[in-house]
């Protein structure tokens, strides 16, 4: 995790540690015809000129000795949209991107943007060049959005689960362009999400005005800690909820380590200067924590046994299976398990959609050449607070389907494994299931 976009000098007021004693106009940004000021887009007091061969050289002699004498083999660039100022505006051929381009160490590790900064125009997810990823900051706040049960979030909800084409497709990036995540080390943790509406941040000491007010957060009834049965048992559905969605969409997942423990950081969501109980990982696993992980641990595994649900082209909507009866890659359902249309989509209260994931037409080649077969899987989604009954579709789909995931469950293990085509799945309130059937291509 590589800070390049400031350094601890802060502004005019600040001290002078370094650069600022050296040759403070060449290093950082300062404002037009007011030199005594310093141009801030990162919310740090001040900015690296990006746009000076000693600062470019800085940058790119302190990542090319990560890579060859410390052998790292990536890099999540803090507040990227500021590196790409090589003037006022994010410029995606700045100066900065080009020598990453060309650097023959640089450009061969991963390279990954957080895609924004505080200046104007600063929020540029889905605008970075070739070779980086990107967090994805459509995909966390969608998921969200649809899990605690917001109208019209349906669509984007969609977009974002299956690789985020929309934001990456148009600069010839594949689904690893998309690093999808529900929290990072910035704000909530995973269960502050679900139990917290608030930031709490008074030990803060800045009087609770720090750290994100928008959190798109539901504490499930009741804020904060609480010995509620009911709202404990939704607290831990909705964790699930995000750790299945999250771990089944495609592209890459980034899981904040602690969230599939449970950690919590009592509701303060900028912890970063709390060295205590409030930022550590408290390793005793209770039996709620310990399914938490057990369940985490089973969908991840899942993923990785299963190309379909990492496929590394996006989705296509083609008919491209090599049977009598061909389906597409994706098919989006209704719970009658009639395909979704235009007016399904449309409607601001859905919050309900089936998900066919062929894995008869991934269409893509394993590493000597033969096309890649999977499972073919159903993902039942219901953010609704009532229960909602899904039709599985008719046998052209798969005549019988294992249910292998659901998250109403406290260990997310199905009631009833097998069922056959056209028969009705239950769906519980604010929660989802997966289910498969083997490929009928696979030898």
């Amino acid at each position: 995790d590589v800070v390049y976009n400031h350094t601890a000098e802060g502004n005019e007021q600040g001290p002078s540690l370094s650069f600022r004693g050296i040759d403070n106009a060449s290093y950082y940004r300062l404002v037009d015809g007011d030199w005594q000021h310093y141009y801030d887009t990162t919310g740090t007091g001040n900015s690296l000129l990006m746009r000076h061969p000693y600062v470019l050289q800085l940058i790119m002699d302190s990542l090319r000795y990560w890579v060859t004498e410390m052998h790292v083999d990536g890099f999540r660039f803090d507040l990227a949209a500021t590196l790409a100022r090589q003037f006022h505006e994010v410029d995606r051929l700045s100066a900065f991107f080009d020598l990453i381009q060309q650097d023959p160490v640089i450009s061969r590790v991963k390279l990954i943007a957080e895609p924004w900064d505080v200046g104007e125009g600063g929020y540029q997810v889905g605008n970075f060049p070739q070779l980086w990823s990107e967090w994805n900051g459509m995909y966390r706040d969608a998921v969200r959005d649809f899990w605690r049960g917001e109208d019209n979030t349906l669509g984007e909800f969609a977009s974002r689960l299956t690789g985020s084409s929309d934001l990456y497709q148009h600069s010839r990036r594949r689904p690893r362009a998309s690093v999808n995540f529900v929290t990072a080390h910035d704000g909530f943790t995973l269960r502050d999400l679900v139990s917290y509406n608030d930031k709490h941040n008074d030990a803060n000491g800045e009087g609770n005005r720090d750290g994100e007010s928008h959190n798109r957060s539901w504490n499930c009834g009741a804020e904060g800690e609480t010995d509620d049965p009911a709202v404990l048992e939704l607290r831990g559905r909705q964790q699930r909820n995000f750790l299945a969605t999250l771990l089944l969409s495609q592209g890459i997942p980034m899981l904040c380590h602690g969230d599939e423990l449970g950690r919590t950081q009592r509701g303060n969501n900028n912890a970063y200067c709390q060295d205590n109980e409030i930022s550590w990982i408290d390793w005793r696993l209770d039996d709620e924590r310990r399914a938490l992980l057990d369940f985490a641990r089973r969908v991840i595994a899942l993923r990785t046994e299963h190309p379909v649900l990492r496929r590394r082209r996006f989705f296509l909507g083609d008919t491209a299976t090599r049977e009598e009866q061909p389906l597409p890659d994706l098919v989006w359902l209704r719970p009658d398990a009639r395909e979704m249309g235009d007016t399904d989509w449309q409607r601001p209260d859905a919050h309900t959609v089936g998900v066919f994931l062929n894995g008869d037409a991934i269409a893509e080649p394993d590493p000597c050449g033969r096309p890649v077969v999977d499972d073919s899987f159903l993902l039942l989604f219901n953010s609704h607070w009532e229960p909602a009954d899904f039709r599985l579709p008719g046998a052209a789909y798969g005549e019988r389907w294992t249910a292998l995931v659901d998250t109403a469950d406290p260990e997310g293990v199905p009631d009833e494994a097998e069922h056959k085509a056209g028969t009705v799945v239950t769906v519980e309130q604010r929660s989802m299931v997966l289910l498969s059937r083997p490929s009928r291509t696979a030898r």
